[in-house]
């Protein structure tokens, strides 16, 4: 399973409901790892469902509290409110369900 490490902002609005996407730059390390759970690589616009859960972590502690989420993954624009900058494509992390919250 995935662990993302993720500010207790954005942690707190996906723990609400109110963010509906998380961010990554698009960079080797990340092209390796979620290639891993998509079973290739992800494209521009094409959201494509991820094999397993992602966990979300507020902290690098395997007791930081943590949200395990349904996501589907592409390459787009993120949104401002959300944290992305501008103009520029991130692995989007649509989230589709909050299967669990784990309050550390």
């Amino acid at each position: 399973m995935l662990i993302l490490p993720i500010k207790k902002k954005w942690f707190d609005m996906i723990k609400s409901g109110e963010k509906k996407e998380e961010y990554r730059e698009i960079k080797h390390y990340y092209d390796v790892r979620f290639a891993k759970y998509t079973g290739y690589s992800v494209n521009a616009g094409f959201y494509v469902p991820l094999s397993e859960p992602i966990i979300f972590r507020n902290g690098y502690s395997k007791s930081s509290p943590s949200i395990k989420c349904r996501c589907e993954i592409a390459y787009d624009y993120g949104k401002a409110k959300w944290g992305a900058k501008p103009n520029e494509i991130y692995y989007v992390l649509r989230i589709l369900s909050v299967e669990e919250i784990n309050n550390g």
